[in-house]
């Protein structure tokens, strides 16, 4: 999937969009591989840190949960402009291994655990260079919009 395909199911935009193509995804194993170019033009630079400038972990978690998005969504075959959001609403077992600065290319990997009563869990990494920067278990809301 290429950035409009993208925009086609998440309703994210400019600067929140964080997930600039999808190179693989596998319906039937339930997973997806995306990654974000990490430039170092990103708004949040400036402020975090100056001389020093590393991702904000809050946003790698934000990235893992708008691929994981993009598999529910496409697992469901619907798109947000179908009255559906994924909604972050938690995660466990989340860990950081290393930092995310400019320059990286931020490989997002989510795979299928389980939808319950409308509560979707996904297992989740964000590697740089092949190293682990981050993993958990990301858990999102279908809500009806």
């Amino acid at each position: 999937m290429d950035i409009n395909e993208i925009k086609e199911y998440l309703p994210h935009r400019y600067p929140f969009l964080l997930v600039d193509r999808v190179v693989e995804l596998d319906l039937e194993g339930k997973r997806i591989r995306a990654y974000k170019n990490v430039s170092v033009n990103e708004p949040f630079f400036e402020g975090h840190f100056p001389g020093h400038p590393i991702m904000p972990g809050v946003l790698i978690i934000e990235a893992m949960a708008q691929a994981a998005g993009l598999l529910g969504f496409k697992m469901m075959n619907t798109k947000a402009e179908d009255g559906t959001l994924y909604y972050f609403v938690g995660s466990d077992k989340l860990r950081f291994r290393q930092p995310v600065v400019p320059g990286d290319q931020l490989q997002l990997e989510a795979t299928y655990l389980s939808n319950k009563r409308g509560i979707w869990k996904f297992a989740c990494r964000a590697l740089v260079d092949g190293k682990e920067a981050c993993s958990g278990e990301i858990i999102c809301a279908e809500h009806r919009v």
